[in-house]
């Protein structure tokens, strides 16, 4: 009986263990896609984020593949990633959830990709509370895209979040006006296996996975920012490296002796 009760508790630890993993591979893929779309909407720069808009973004969040379906009342709901910039470059991924509805004339339904950049330190302190809610705690606005927005400065009076979504299908309409957002805690234990507060998460406190690099390395390729070493190495030159194995031939410090009279 004994005996069976033991393999009945390792049977469920194992089992538990096995979607543990399974969830965090879920949360990974989270991570890589929302670094995905990033690389895609800037590779078009006609109609990619303004690189001024971008690298002045206090945090970017990313939410692949938003579920938006509509029939005169909208509603919204998606999981996204994001991250913040600190003294020590992009920080750690933050698992958040966005939902809300909105009203107009919408028929239809979608998957989109909504990318969010807050703006200034008022929206980064409405996403550091963990929930808020867009046009309510914090004002949003749709954010200016293409190379002819560079040289506006609109968007920096606009809005504390400017929103970019990219849609595939047809969908009218789109609204993130009474929109909240709140920590994932669920994708948060799943990936770091246990919580971590969205304070911790978003202001460097917590270090970045190394199986989270390259959304950060992406974010700091288009944003900037990129993570800073206190210890990396300088890369010595061609020269000063062809220098270093082979060192010049010296002169000897004395002239060399006169030769003997004859």
């Amino acid at each position: 009986m004994k005996k069976s009760a033991v393999l009945a508790l390792i049977l469920l630890l194992s089992t538990c263990g096995l979607a543990q993993s399974g969830d965090r591979e879920k949360q990974l893929d989270r991570i890589d896609s929302a670094g995905t779309v990033i690389s895609e909407i800037m590779a078009a720069p006609d109609s990619a984020i303004p690189n001024e808009v971008i690298e002045s973004a206090k945090c970017i969040a990313v939410v692949p593949s938003m579920l938006k379906g509509a029939f005169v009342i909208g509603a919204e709901r998606g999981r996204g990633v994001a991250s913040c910039r600190t003294d020590k470059g992009w920080s750690a991924p933050a698992f958040f959830i966005v939902e809300g509805g909105s009203f107009g004339l919408q028929v239809g339904g979608q998957a989109v990709d909504l990318v969010m950049l807050i703006m200034n330190e008022g929206g980064m302190r409405n996403l550091l509370a963990s929930k808020f809610k867009l046009g309510v705690n914090g004002s949003v606005a749709a954010g200016p895209v293409g190379r002819h927005a560079e040289g506006s400065t609109d968007w920096k009076m606009r809005a504390e979040v400017l929103t970019y979504s990219r849609a595939r299908g047809v969908f009218a309409g789109i609204s993130l006006n009474g929109a909240s957002i709140r920590q994932d805690q669920d994708s948060t234990r799943s990936f770091y296996g246990h919580m971590v507060p969205y304070r911790s998460l978003l202001t460097g406190a917590t270090p970045v996975p190394t199986d989270a690099n390259p959304f950060i390395e992406t974010l700091g390729k288009y944003a900037g920012g990129g993570v800073k070493s206190a210890t990396a190495p300088t890369t010595a030159s061609p020269a000063s490296s062809t220098a270093t194995k082979n060192p010049p031939s010296t002169s000897p410090s004395t002239p060399p002796p006169n030769p003997p009279q004859q």
